[in-house]
């Protein structure tokens, strides 16, 4: 998918304009979750999630997407990362689920 068809998904499945995100050098953050859902699209780098210990790469061109109270960690290489993030909040008449999670 390329990056104009990322920006007309997040519009039809709801969620608001996405921000650009620049990561310039190597990062981990260990395991966590969101109170929201996050589709994002790779236009530079790598982007590493390990969600119940399988890990998923995504690269340019990619489009990831984490689902609210999914917990993961992250991190990316030595060559930094471009993306594009959008976050959705949950809609507040549906019930919270809380995932859990293999360590």
């Amino acid at each position: 998918m390329n990056q104009n068809n990322f920006l007309v998904k997040l519009d039809e499945d709801g969620f608001p304009p996405p921000e650009l995100v620049v990561r310039t050098q190597r990062f981990f953050i260990d395991l966590h979750s969101h109170l929201y859902e996050v589709k994002g699209y790779v236009i530079e780098g790598q982007i590493n999630f390990n969600m119940r210990g399988i890990k998923h790469t995504y690269i340019s061109g990619d489009i990831f997407h984490l689902l609210p109270n999914q917990f993961h960690s992250e991190s990316i290489g030595n060559m930094g990362l471009k993306y594009l993030v959008s976050r959705k909040l949950p809609n507040v008449d549906e019930p919270v689920i809380v995932r859990e999670f293999d360590t």
